[in-house]
């Protein structure tokens, strides 16, 4: 009988290992679920992200990304506040964020150049920073707005005291623009300029990184919080490499690359993904070796005008805004 006590108790010890192992095995090799919330509705900025979900890159991190997008508060208040781990937001935005307090820290730019600028139709003849005396600027009530034209006017010698300032809200570029609400405007020439192209919509345009170097800051970016950083920075490592790889497809595959966020995200228009996909994936490592890559000096000069500008009114130490340090080590 004690012998057969003995060896239940081995069988009984062997079990309790077995199911203890099995434990660890799941803990380790369990998915962790995050959640991503862009900057606004999908689009080719976010490409890659859709990218990584369809060709399992998230997946192969051990990662179930729920992607969704704001609605009333922004991907910087969620993610500062933890109740998002990832978003999709702007240098401009963090910038002002963190001199706020808000704890957010860019981990990649998604791309390198500030693609955006001043848009005008052809019939107002607003073909320089000059022109833009007399005429109506739209725009979403941002003082960011108003204080870059500002800045370019008198750069260039021109009155900023005869621009008009129209709040058009959310109305896109080519509806203001066939309704008169206004006779420039601020767009991502990516996805809008594209668009009022295809439209038939003749307009000219000033890119932002054209007229000072200030402006060509990183937009968008994907961000994260400072205690994602701290407490998990696993999980940012693993998500920065399927994104990574995801930016990377949609480079060397924009037509299958655009194909995948239209599957994604169908209620798109085909032909302006297909020809903005086209545009971008030129864009998103353009000049540098390593997709993501920020440069300090980039971060510098914004900061500097915002500060300049009253845009914000603490000075911060921008080498906390943003990391490489989750960038993969291999640029192909």
């Amino acid at each position: 009988m004690h012998k057969t006590n003995n060896q239940l108790m081995t069988v009984g010890l062997l079990i309790l290992l077995l199911v203890l192992m099995g434990s660890i095995n799941l803990c380790v090799s369990g998915v962790t679920k995050i959640k991503l919330t862009l900057d606004w509705t999908p689009n080719t900025n976010h490409t890659g992200v859709y990218v990584a979900t369809e060709q399992g890159y998230f997946a192969e991190e051990e990662l179930k990304v729920n992607i969704v997008q704001p609605s009333k508060t922004t991907a910087i208040q969620l993610t500062g506040s933890g109740r998002t781990e990832f978003g999709i937001s702007h240098q401009e935005a963090l910038t002002m964020a963190r001199a706020r307090g808000v704890p957010v820290v860019s981990i990649a730019a998604i791309i390198q150049e500030n693609t955006s600028g001043f848009a005008a139709p052809k019939h107002e003849s607003i073909e320089s920073v000059k022109d833009f005396e007399g005429h109506r600027f739209g725009g979403w009530g941002s003082e960011l707005y108003n204080k870059i034209i500002q800045s370019v006017m008198r750069d260039a010698g021109a009155d900023f005291s005869t621009v008009k300032f129209v709040n058009i809200g959310m109305t896109d570029f080519i509806t203001a623009a066939r309704h008169n609400m206004a006779d420039f405007f601020w767009i991502f020439y990516g996805w809008q300029g594209i668009h009022a192209k295809i439209e038939g919509l003749e307009f000219n345009y000033m890119p932002a990184k054209e007229l000072s170097d200030t402006f060509n800051y990183y937009t968008p970016i994907l961000i994260t919080s400072e205690s994602m950083i701290e407490k998990k920075p696993g999980i940012v490592e693993r998500f920065v490499r399927a994104v990574t790889r995801g930016y990377l497809y949609a480079e060397n595959n924009p037509k299958k690359s655009a194909e995948i966020l239209l599957k994604r995200a169908p209620e798109l228009n085909r032909e302006l993904v297909m020809q903005s996909q086209k545009y971008l994936s030129n864009k998103y490592s353009e000049g540098v070796e390593k997709w993501g890559f920020q440069e300090e000096e980039v971060w510098k000069r914004l900061k500097d005008w915002l500060y300049a500008n009253n845009l914000i009114e603490k000075n911060i130490d921008v080498a906390k805004a943003y990391t490489n340090a989750f960038l993969s080590t291999d640029s192909s």
